[in-house]
């Protein structure tokens, strides 16, 4: 299995998409964007707002609330030249809510726009808060660049401001944009802070929203809520690495992007009471639902295992013997999803956790058995994309049909565009 997903040719998932059918702005109302219905191989489409009444009755629906940050700032050189710093992950300290409670300074792991003209020195900008001047400085710590492991792109900065009063997180309102996706080929404009959040946001933390739940109002969660259906939220924090795309020609040679999850115990105890099931709001929420199972298998090995070794390597899945059922066999004996989620209850009652924090970094491609997610909200992926990978491994390879219907159908594409509810 891991050999023949690895050989996996990304130019196998290429469609045509015109740009005018990549939406470059919201629906007016976000409930009233269109919804593409795949079940069982029939496709069919409806209302976004009328997504209720096609699910099933007691069922658990899994959203990511994580908020978009305002992580791109720019400074300008005494020279002229401006330099853009896109905030990726925090270095110092490294927990993303002590991060924004930060006074005086901290640490990211950076995208630097510009770096040719930033050679050296401390870059510095000055400006208001509640009516107080304050003077912030940028200086990048070349002793640490390319810290991160990852394709080596981030480099880490110091920054520094002169009010102790004043949070991190205070600053990023006042002078951080909120960054929207590459392909949408404009500016960030005003609206964007309102629309390019899910309503359900919570915890700051991303660079790039889970675009599934923008088509989510109060209205139609009080409709789900109405409907029967459970509502659970976890926590993946959304990286840039998600608009990568696929360079190699096989997709071994891509580097997938490590995310931080949070999941708390409510949600392992509503996936156990639900049969292990569950409908995902977005491939965020897949991703971490499915690296649950392979955290619990890490358990299954070594009960003592520290936190961050429950992290889920990329081929982690494919390379594990699994039986004819998928399941990961540990010792001789199969790892039932449910064990898997037993055992990381059992790991946050030995250490006292009221949830699990941990990360990610989970390939889904075709090859990949689904062990949690049974249906799927999402939005339409770009060509030659790891996500549209992730829908090809839930549609067992149907997803031609999907996209097919959706280009002759006018479905709006990308971040902004259309939905679709998947049951496969």
């Amino acid at each position: 299995m891991l050999e023949e997903t690895r050989h996996i040719k990304i130019s196998d998932y290429d469609y045509p998409l015109p740009d005018e059918r990549i939406a470059k702005f919201p629906l007016a109302q976000r409930d009233h964007s269109k919804l593409l219905l795949y079940k069982h191989g029939e496709v069919g489409e409806d209302v976004f707002c009328n997504l209720p009444a096609h699910l099933p009755k007691g069922a658990l629906m899994v959203f990511n609330n994580t908020r978009v940050i305002q992580a791109r700032m720019h400074f300008r050189k005494e020279t002229g030249a401006l330099i853009e710093i896109f905030l990726m992950e925090p270095a110092q300290p490294t927990d993303y809510e002590l991060m924004f409670q930060t006074n005086e300074r901290c640490s990211w792991l950076c995208m630097i726009g510009n770096l040719k003209k930033w050679k050296e020195g401390t870059l510095k900008r000055s400006f208001e808060i509640n009516g107080n001047t304050l003077e912030l400085t940028a200086t990048v710590d070349r002793t640490k660049t390319n810290a991160v492991a990852a394709g080596g792109t981030n480099h880490w900065v110091d920054f520094a401001w002169d009010n102790a009063k004043v949070s991190f997180a205070e600053i990023l309102e006042a002078v951080g944009e909120l960054p929207i996706p590459p392909y949408l080929n404009r500016n960030t404009q005003e609206s964007d802070k309102q629309t390019y959040q899910t309503v359900y946001s919570k915890i700051k933390g991303s660079v790039a929203a889970p675009t599934a739940g923008l088509h989510f109002t109060d209205k139609v969660l009080a409709a789900l809520d109405k409907a029967g259906i459970v509502r659970d939220e976890l926590t993946l924090h959304v990286g840039a690495g998600t608009f990568k795309p696929v360079k190699s020609t096989e997709i071994e040679g891509h580097n997938m992007h490590t995310e931080y999850v949070v999941v708390h115990r409510h949600t392992l105890e509503n996936l156990l009471s639900h049969g292990c099931s569950a409908i995902a709001v977005g491939t965020t929420s897949v991703r971490t639902l499915e690296s649950l199972y392979y955290m619990g298998v890490k358990l299954e090995r070594n009960p003592q295992a520290a936190e961050d070794e429950l992290h889920v390597c990329q081929w982690e899945p494919y390379e594990q013997e699994h039986n004819a059922a998928g399941l990961v066999i540990v010792n001789g004996t199969a790892v039932t999803v449910e064990r898997a989620l037993e055992n990381l209850l059992a790991y946050l009652d030995s250490n006292c956790l009221s949830a699990l924090h941990s990360s990610t970094q989970i390939i889904i491609a075709p090859g990949f058995d689904y062990k949690i997610v049974k249906m799927l909200v999402t939005n339409f992926h770009q060509p030659q994309s790891t996500l549209l990978l992730l829908v090809s491994a839930f549609l067992k390879g149907d997803w031609h049909k999907v996209y097919d219907y959706a280009l002759a159908n006018d479905f709006r594409f990308l971040s902004y565009g259309d939905s679709s509810l998947l049951v496969p």
